[in-house]
This record gives C-alpha cells, structure tokens and sequence, in this order.
C-alpha cells in the first residue's frame, strides 16, 4: 500500500511558504526510518551520534558514555516476559541507578536494552514511532516478525557506532497474533537476528542470569512464577557482575518487568513488584546462593 508523504526527495524544511516540501507529498514505503533517512538522515540515531563523536566512521578511541545491563527474557503459560536491573555504568563509576531498560513499543510487543545507553533509547523512541506509523499508513498492524526485522534494519544502521564502542544490543519479544503464543528475539551488533527458544539473556551480567535460567525456568511456568524466575536471575547477575544492579531495598528500586500475552503488553507497577522481590531477598538472606 503507497502513501503521501514518504519517498526519495531531498531534504528540506517540512514547509517551506507555508506548503510541505515535495518529499512529503510523494508515494513510497511505509517505513518511517526510510522517510527519515532520505529527508532527514542527520535525525537518524547512528547519524547524530556519530556527527557528535567525529562522524566519518573512524576509530576515535574510547567514548565515555552510560551503559545498560542487564535482560533477560523467558516463555510463560500464555506470554513471554522481559526484565531489565536498573543501573547503568560509566567504566567503574554507577551512572544511574534507576534507568529504565525495558519499553512497551506497541500493545503485543516489548524491548530491552543492553549496550550504550543514550543510543539505544533514541533507537527505541524511533522504532515506537516506526511501528504506529506503520499501522496508520497500511491500516494493519506488522507481523511480529516484521517487527523483529525493522529493529535489525535498525542496528545495521548503528553499525558504524558499534564499531567504535558505541554498540546497542537488544532483546525483543513479543505476542504473536497469528500463531498464538509469545516469541522473543536477540540480536548481534551486524543486525543479526535470532529467535530464542524458552529463554534468553544479554548484557554483561548474561553469563550469570542465563545460568539461573536454566535451572530456575521450566515449561508451562504461571505468570507469577515465571517473574520471580526473571529476578532471581537478574538477582544472580547482580551478585556476580558489577555492572549489574540487584534489588534496592533502601531506594524501594525494583526491576523494570514487562508482560506480554493476548490481553497486550503492559509495564507492571512497583507495588506488583515489590512482594516478590522482598519474598527474594529475604530467601537469601537463609540461602544466598539461591533456592535450595
């Protein structure tokens, strides 16, 4: 289905005498990125960064900037589940404390970031707006493998960033409508995408939560369970990774959880969090290595 307003015109103003420029009144794809990229690349995230950093793909060393860890995903009875800590580092120095790393992108799907902060919330904001626009445009919503593909596309378009240090990776999960049941997929810095079976980790803490995931998660797991199955494995992230930020009991800091299943994807709130998290912590606190 064509559309006004998208096509391969040259840059420009949006209007110019009080009329929109040629670029949006023309017929092309409905990919909001590809709009963005023929009138405006400089908006793009990986343009605008590197513009920033020197541009020009070259090598310039170590860049200072806020990093996110940790996710993890995993399959439920019904949905999928994605979590992220709350911390991001700066080398050896806590850059945040109470970052969020996981983000509703439309009412089936969700997305966790690991990797360079800053670039990787830009890159959500845009693959929210990609999404709506897509269904505004074609009248249907994308499949969720459409989806998984567009934020590929995306990471590509980061790949000069990630060459110098700047890398964005990932996880994406989802409800699909068409075969009815939750999917999750993980991404490399190319733009390699992978679906995931049963669970999946990324981020520096991943080796110690993806342990914990394979002893903790078994087939058929209740929504409830399978949440504390997500925080006792970020909490064993946190344990053993300094980048990795475990329960804040002090500043009431909790994992950012999204479920997603038929009825949509929805954040939950703190005060849904804060039982099980404190039920966590005080089983710990008997067995600190984990459930016996």
């Amino acid at each position: 289905m064509s559309r006004l307003g998208f096509g391969g015109g040259s840059g420009g103003s949006p209007a110019a005498g009080g009329r929109l420029s040629p670029a949006y009144l023309s017929v092309g794809s409905s990919s909001f990125t590809e709009f963005v990229g023929d009138v405006a690349p400089q908006l793009l995230p990986g343009r605008r960064f590197s513009e920033q950093t020197g541009g020009g793909g070259a090598s310039i060393g170590a860049v200072s900037a806020p990093h996110g860890t940790t996710i993890v995903t995993l399959a439920y009875d019904g949905g999928v589940l994605l979590a992220g800590d709350r911390r991001a580092t700066m080398g050896n120095i806590i850059a945040s404390r109470d970052i969020e790393k996981v983000f509703v992108t439309d009412d089936h799907s969700a997305v966790g970031i690991a990797g360079t902060a800053g670039v990787a919330i830009e890159m959500v904001k845009l693959f929210q707006v990609e999404l709506e626009h897509f269904e505004k445009i074609e009248g249907a919503v994308l499949s969720l493998e459409g989806k998984a593909n567009r934020l590929a596309a995306m990471l590509r378009g980061n790949l000069g960033l990630a060459m110098q240090g700047l890398a964005v990776v990932p996880l994406f999960a989802g409800y699909d409508l068409d075969y009815g049941h939750g999917r999750m997929f993980s991404y490399d810095v190319t733009g390699g995408c992978y679906e995931e079976r049963e669970h999946h980790s990324v981020g520096s803490g991943s080796l110690f939560a993806r342990g914990a995931l394979k002893k903790l998660w078994r087939p058929g797991l209740p929504a409830d369970e399978a949440l504390r199955v997500a925080i006792e494995a970020l909490y064993d992230a946190a344990d053993d990774d300094t980048a990795t930020g475990g329960p804040d009991l002090i500043r009431r800091l909790w994992p950012t959880c999204a479920l997603i299943d038929v009825r949509g994807a929805r954040l939950l709130p703190d005060d849904a969090l804060a039982a099980t998290v404190e039920a966590i912590v005080a089983d710990r606190r008997e067995h600190p290595g984990g459930r016996r």
